[in-house]
């Protein structure tokens, strides 16, 4: 049966139209028909948060930390589902659709613990100078008003999380563009905020085509726009942004060094996960695997057998590992990516072979550094072998290109692990892992073309804040 879902507006739930159809991305079948917003319903939810921005500040720490433990306990409540329905919209493998959700949990719990902390600041001495020496300063933080939320198809849950409770933790309103492609799972969350005693206009939801969404940027009541995508979109959107604030995580080509000495075991089962959970389809997914020339032969040896290992079907199979891509259309550009490889001089190790919006896990060796497959960002189940015999060089190698999200360091060296912390041009190092991890407390975000600004729950909270300062002059005598 079709899922009929309305989206949020102030609030509330609207059964405007079903004029945005959402296919099962594995079956291709009609999932759900979702309301469309128009431009005035858009318009209503930035004047609702607008007029929310009051109501929000006013509320107090425990009674924002109230509100995010409810949609934890809600979002407990609903695992299985909020699975099964990610599953079907993003054609996302089952295992990966558990975990997505169990990331939703922890991102508003972290949110929760840190609710009643907002707004933290320090006594700050003035007396630096002598005309300072009657004063006393201290400064807060404050909340930055009502926000603008843009959030991409591959993590429909968890990215939504990540920029809606921070903000309730802040006592920010919000209104929040989910994906096209994937919005149903944006909408359950807006169906339990309804239930959780958010503030009258506090937050809308509303699913909108991109040529008809340019308020959720340029509209001057709104003091912030967060958005997650593609690189060209986001600093498009900078630029047209006015004078608020933006947050851009905007993904990257990342990169996995794996130096001499590794443990090959250790290294070969977290790689396959970086380069191939989500079926390739994450900013941080490893797309690049620098290995020291003395391990490179039986490490490439141990990847391609396990590659191969990988199964691609029915995402809603526990077993499978590759689902589909989120259309044929991107995975043809990606196969395209990867035939041009090959002529370029790489060479195809495995995989490469294309069933309509499935393509199979594939690694590729020795690929020109011009190529797309290297120097753009992927965003598919492949990944591209290289070997280097210098440290430092590698460090070079990973810094050349646009891109500056997360790289992964394998190594045993701890003088290397501080050269590549120092020495990468990245927003995180991860040392002893791949790129792809992540834990939802953790400042996230790049630099170069990988955006400005940081997700995590805590540092999210202090993009969507201001400092407030306050000086208090003491009357002589």
């Amino acid at each position: 049966m079709t899922l009929r879902v309305p989206y949020y507006l102030a609030g509330r739930p609207v059964f405007a139209n079903e004029d945005l159809v959402v296919t099962d991305k594995a079956s291709g079948a009609p999932f759900a028909r979702v309301a469309l917003a128009d431009r005035a319903a858009i318009e209503a939810g930035i004047a609702a948060a607008a007029a929310a921005v009051g109501p929000m500040r006013a509320l107090h720490g425990h009674a924002r930390r109230g509100i995010l433990e409810q949609c934890v306990r809600r979002f407990e409540a609903r695992q299985d589902e909020l699975a099964e329905q990610l599953c079907a919209e993003a054609g996302k493998p089952i295992t990966d659709a558990r975990g997505e959700v169990v990331r939703l949990i922890d991102t508003f719990r972290i949110a929760a613990h840190e609710a009643p902390r907002f707004g933290a600041g320090e006594v700050l001495p003035l007396d630096v100078t002598p005309r300072a020496d009657a004063y006393t300063g201290m400064w807060k933080r404050v909340p930055v008003g009502a926000c603008s939320f843009i959030t991409p198809f591959n993590f429909p849950l968890n990215l939504v999380a990540h920029k809606v409770a921070p903000a309730i933790a802040a006592g920010c309103p919000f209104v929040l563009k989910p994906a096209s492609a994937t919005p149903v799972g944006a909408l359950m969350i807006g169906e339990v905020l309804a239930e959780a005693g958010l503030p009258e206009g506090a937050f809308s939801i509303l699913p909108a085509h991109r040529d008809g969404a340019d308020l959720f940027t340029t509209d001057p009541r709104l003091a912030l726009l967060s958005f997650t995508g593609s690189a060209e979109v986001g600093w498009d959107l900078k630029a047209r942004a006015g004078k608020k604030k933006v947050v851009l995580e905007l993904g990257g080509n990342a990169a996995c060094i794996v130096d001499e000495g590794t443990d090959l075991d250790d290294a070969v089962a977290r790689l396959i996960f970086g380069a191939f959970y989500q079926s390739g389809q994450s900013c941080i997914s490893v797309q690049r695997i620098l290995a020291h020339r003395s391990l490179y032969e039986p490490l490439r040896a141990r990847l391609v057998d396990a590659t191969r290992a990988l199964r691609s079907g029915d995402p809603r199979d526990p077993q499978t590992r590759i689902g589909p891509m989120i259309s044929e259309k991107e995975a043809i550009r990606l196969e395209r990516w990867i035939h041009e490889a090959v002529r370029s001089g790489g060479r195809l190790l495995c995989g490469g072979t294309r069933r309509g919006a499935w393509l199979e896990a594939t690694l590729l060796e020795d690929v020109p550094a011009s190529q797309p497959v290297v120097c753009e960002e992927a965003f598919g189940p492949v990944a591209v072998l290289s070997a280097f015999d210098d440290f430092e060089g590698a460090l070079d190698t990973v810094n050349e290109g646009r891109f500056g999200l997360q790289a992964g360091v394998f190594t045993r060296d701890l003088d290397r692990a501080h050269r590549a912390w120092d020495r990468l041009e990245v927003g995180g190092v991860v040392i002893g892992d791949v790129p792809s991890f992540r834990v939802d407390h953790m400042p996230y975000g790049g630099v170069k073309d990988s955006g400005l600004g940081r997700e995590g729950v805590r540092f999210a909270m202090e993009d969507m804040s201001e400092v407030r300062m306050l000086a208090i002059r003491r009357r002589p005598g």
